[in-house]
């Protein structure tokens, strides 16, 4: 699918959104706050990347490239917590972290349901590259814990404290979220997998190519 990479936007107003060249400058000044690749950092850590395939709610493939960026600082994190599962035998799963701003319009327009897609008008923290979604996986066999529903489900399920589910499913929700607020996230309340990064709001809204960062 095309993209409008730096471009005008149908939902909001340009000037909240950081294209490339703005987005160059502003880690010149602050290179802290970097976009970096998740399996650079963490070279351990399971990747499934469904919307660089037609995998996902979409049916269509919306990335160019199988690959998961965040933050440094959500990515420092992440090590953290993926040190801290390893001792237990388990690991991470990332389905998506940062995700260009002109994406999050194109998943409005096939569904506007916003309690499991982002409004444009206000942009997402996968915009911000301060949100991942991700599972928790066996080490040894590399399969994915018993989970309440598989990614993107718009199921009720899919809520974060949704009790009607097997007690394994609600041990390993509880797994997950306890260790990933131990290290700085917080979950959102209609899904399990998707986690913010505390100080998700000092990060603009961005809308950068995979191929740039």
């Amino acid at each position: 699918m095309s993209s409008t990479f730096g471009q005008h936007y149908k939902y909001i107003d340009s000037a909240k959104v950081m294209g490339p060249a703005k987005y160059a400058a502003d880690i010149k000044r602050n290179p802290e706050t970097r976009l970096v690749e998740i399996k650079k950092y963490i070279p351990g850590i399971a990747l499934d990347i469904r919307y660089a395939t037609t995998n996902n709610f979409t049916n269509h493939r919306m990335y160019p490239q199988a690959r998961a960026f965040a933050r440094l600082p959500v990515v420092l994190a992440l090590k953290d917590v993926q040190d801290e599962l390893k001792a237990k035998g388990l690991g991470l799963k990332i389905y998506d972290g940062y995700r260009p701003y002109s994406i999050t319009e194109k998943f409005y327009e096939i569904a506007a349901d916003t309690n499991f897609v982002a409004d444009p008008r206000k942009g997402s923290k996968h915009n911000r590259g301060c949100a991942i979604d991700l599972s928790l996986i066996d080490l040894k066999t590399g399969k994915e814990l018993d989970m309440p529903t598989g990614f993107d489900s718009f199921s009720r399920k899919a809520a974060a404290n949704y009790p009607d589910l097997t007690p394994l499913q609600i041990a390993n929700r509880e797994l997950l979220k306890g260790v990933m607020q131990a290290h700085g996230f917080k979950v959102i309340a209609t899904e399990w997998w998707h986690y913010d990064f505390n100080g998700w709001a000092k990060y603009p809204l961005l809308d950068i190519p995979f191929s740039t960062i």
